[in-house]
């Protein structure tokens, strides 16, 4: 028998106050398949760190998710498996001299990559390791020189033009193929035989005319800058290094992800520091102080989420009924004030007249803010704002700065606004798009222009809001759909833009609402609730996942309840579904409801399952069992 919607809220409510730490964050693991336990791997034995218990916690997790059939995969139904997950996991296996090439699960994973292509099919990252850690040459050629970083601003294309999150990564990068630099030890294993080919042509790198016009462009600003080629290269080669160096948080990690500090490890050891650096060593602590423990295995989380998590639950508790006064409320929000951020971040050099008062993603967090956390964690701390000095000066300049966030053609970016230019993709970079660029989406867009409707004064005139409405209402899909950028992916940017169109003011009965409504409703299953594939964002279209999934369910009923007046069919199934599974556990409530690179990259949010159904479930009490009079016994029936 079902919970009642009062039993499911105080269910939820119930987890959510056990599970906070002593600081008044919630720790849920941020996961994301075995990559980042694969690298950590190859990272210490190219360190000669040699830390073999640790080691082996890290090959038992990888081994846990291997198939029948010898591959990993990234999803459930991503079908045979993935590739270069299971090129990533080979090395990683055979690198730590645990295992060796006859072992049976070895042997199958080597037929598999063989069958795919091999290793040289494998997607950018995972041939940029296999090239600096000395499994295959780099590339004689690679798109993007090393100098472009010494272009002015102004350049059509220069080293700003990319996002914040493709400069971090893409400054080593650029300094590791400069130098075509290798480290091999000698524990490391042959991967010669994953290959089909031995040809320098990598995957990625897209043999397309166009986009040498490009090139020649960098050629000639690179020309123009003063100085002899050997001197420009060494500025280069210097500025790129202090970019990196500036960018370094106090945990050690370059801006707190995993990638950029692997990959700055390995640039740092090719510009001359030692593998025992302080510098060097320091990221290394910090990667470890990122692990996590999951269901009895060691996971190497690509980043923590304590901030993500720590605003949308203390949203969702106050949604609930909880009161800002109750103690694990105040814990939450006192967590947020601490972590607001004070200082200039990158995000300047395209909004250079604002102060700080964005929020971070991670626990470890100071100088990359993103809107997405910014208008979470200001929803959380709204009702301390008019009670509160502390809170009330927080709230203005975090109010501020998501609104200086706002892209020229009415939408908002995740990290910084004007990173979307056309030309960027010209390069033949594999999935550049991701990589390189933060352009406006449905979710932060929507997201934004809910915060501003219910959380501020704002008037619903105001021109950030009448621009933001209209980038919705000028990248709605032709089915009244949104593609989400940073969710999975239809259903979650459907959700965005419905429940931010109705809080800047639009009338549920509008077409562009009507529409995605009508959307919605037509992808419910047959069991009350929503499910989604991952395919989705690779595809470009919404694949069904022919299941139902908690996280799903709950955006898609919760869109529901912001739009209609009345009670629906849908609604009340939708919400029956929640309540009947919200202590489900199977692969579904481990399926990735995050996304970060198509194709590549995907995140299971623990703590989803917990927020999104809380919510839903209070927003439905809100409005349907507190404002309008249905039959008494409602409630319990659901």
């Amino acid at each position: 028998m079902s919970k009642s919607i009062t039993e499911g809220i105080d269910h939820l409510i119930g987890i959510l106050r056990k599970d906070q730490t002593s600081d008044g964050s919630w720790a849920y693991p941020f996961e994301t398949g075995i990559s980042t336990d694969c690298y950590m791997i190859i990272l210490l034995r190219s360190l000669e760190i040699n830390d073999e218990k640790f080691i082996s916690e890290l090959t038992e997790r990888i081994l846990s998710r291997q198939l029948n059939n010898g591959a990993w995969r990234l999803f459930f139904d991503e079908g045979d498996g993935n590739l270069s997950a299971t090129v990533e996991a080979y090395y990683a296996l055979l690198y730590s001299k645990m295992y060796k090439k006859d072992d049976p699960r070895l042997s199958a994973a080597k037929r598999f990559i063989l069958k795919n292509g091999g290793a040289e099919k494998s997607q950018m990252f995972t041939q940029l390791m296999l090239a600096m850690t000395g499994q295959t040459k780099w590339p004689l050629f690679f798109p993007i020189p090393l100098e472009i970083i010494l272009l002015p601003t102004y350049f059509p294309i220069n080293f700003y033009s990319f996002s914040e999150f493709g400069r971090v990564n893409m400054a080593p990068i650029m300094i590791l193929a400069d130098r075509r630099f290798q480290v091999r030890t000698k524990m490391s294993p042959d991967l010669s035989d994953l290959y089909n080919s031995r040809g320098e042509d990598w995957n990625f790198l897209r043999d397309e005319r166009q986009w040498r016009a490009l090139f020649s462009s960098f050629e000639k600003g690179i020309k123009s800058l003063l100085g002899m080629p050997s001197k420009i290269h060494r500025q280069a080669t210097e500025q790129a290094k202090q970019y990196i160096l500036a960018r370094i948080e106090p945990d050690g990690t370059l801006f707190g992800y995993f990638s950029s500090t692997f990959l700055m490890i390995f640039a740092l050891l090719s510009v001359g520091y030692s593998k025992t650096h302080p510098v060097i060593s320091n990221a290394v602590k910090g990667l470890m102080a990122m692990r996590c423990e999951i269901n009895g295995h060691t996971h190497m989380q690509y980043t923590t989420a304590n901030v993500w998590n720590t605003s949308l639950i203390g949203y969702a508790l106050q949604e609930s009924g909880l009161s800002p006064d109750d103690s694990i409320v105040k814990k939450a929000n006192s967590y947020l004030l601490r972590k607001q951020h004070y200082k200039y971040g990158d995000w300047t050099i395209h909004n250079p007249y604002t102060l700080p008062g964005g929020w971070g993603f991670a626990d470890e967090n100071t100088i990359h803010p993103d809107v997405d956390d910014t208008t979470a964690s200001l929803r959380s701390i709204a009702r301390n704002v008019p009670k509160e000095l502390g809170f009330y000066q927080s709230w203005e300049r975090g109010v501020q700065w998501v609104l200086s966030m706002q892209n020229s053609d009415g939408g908002w970016p995740a990290f910084e606004k004007e990173t979307d230019s056309a030309l960027l993709e010209l390069l033949p970079i594999e999935k550049a798009i991701y990589l390189l660029t933060d352009p406006s989406s449905a979710d932060l867009t929507g997201r934004t222009l809910e915060f501003l409707g219910n959380f501020t004064n704002l008037n619903k005139d105001h021109p950030a809001m009448k621009q933001g409405i209209r980038w919705l209402m000028k990248n709605q899909e032709k089915d009244g759909s949104w593609y989400g950028r940073w969710g999975i992916c239809y259903i979650y940017g459907t959700w965005a833009a419905v429940t931010g169109l109705k809080g800047a003011g639009m009338l549920p009965n509008h077409r562009t609402i009507s529409k995605a409504i009508s959307w919605l409703k037509s992808i419910q299953n047959n069991d009350g609730g929503w499910g989604e594939s991952c395919r989705s964002d690779k595809e470009g279209r919404y694949i069904p996942l022919k299941v139902s999934t908690l996280t799903h369910t709950a955006w898609a009923v919760d869109a529901l309840i912001a739009a209609e007046q009345k009670l629906s069919n849908e609604i009340n199934a939708g919400i029956t579904y929640l309540l009947e599974n919200l202590d489900r556990e199977d692969w579904t409530t481990d399926y990735p409801k995050g996304q970060g690179m198509a194709g590549d990259f995907y995140i299971h949010y623990h703590s989803y399952r917990y927020i999104f159904p809380l919510l839903a479930l209070s927003h439905y009490q809100k409005k349907f069992l507190t404002n309008i009079s249905i039959p008494a016994n409602l409630e319990k029936d659901l």
